[in-house]
């Protein structure tokens, strides 16, 4: 089922590849006035434009549709693949002895003495005091 969704999907990409470069751009008016306009005349009187601009349309729709199928198709078959009875493999010990000396705590100590931080009444103000502004 994935691969026909991803072989229509490849196709519908490829289908909008040539659609896009079938269409004429803005400035494709000037050359009418030289004689090249009669080509138009196959798809009626508005041209070309009004044809290949639905169909693009439609095209990209179907592109879409198939991109939001093929990722659905994925997370199926990645949800089946999980094996939750799957038995757990053993813990790895060690046989060698580790190289780093063991610490008794995990916070070192320092060697000299901290500095004694002053409390806030203690701390000159300057400035002026924070409210709103007068």
């Amino acid at each position: 089922m994935e691969k026909l969704v991803l072989i229509f999907h490849v196709l519908t990409a490829l289908s909008i590849i040539a659609l896009i470069l079938l269409q004429q751009g803005k400035g494709a008016e000037a050359g009418a006035s030289f004689g090249a306009g009669a080509s138009q005349t196959v798809f009626g009187s508005q041209g070309s434009g009004n044809f290949f601009s639905r169909l693009t349309a439609i095209m990209a729709t179907v592109f879409f549709v198939t991109s939001l199928g093929l990722a659905l198709l994925a997370k199926r078959d990645a949800g089946a693949g999980i094996d939750t009875d799957m038995p757990q493999a053993p813990a790895i010990e060690e046989s060698q002895p580790s190289e780093v000396p063991a610490m008794e705590s995990d916070i070192p100590e320092l060697d000299e003495p901290a500095a004694e931080v002053p409390s806030a009444d203690e701390i000159p103000q300057t400035g002026e005091p924070e409210g709103e502004p007068q």
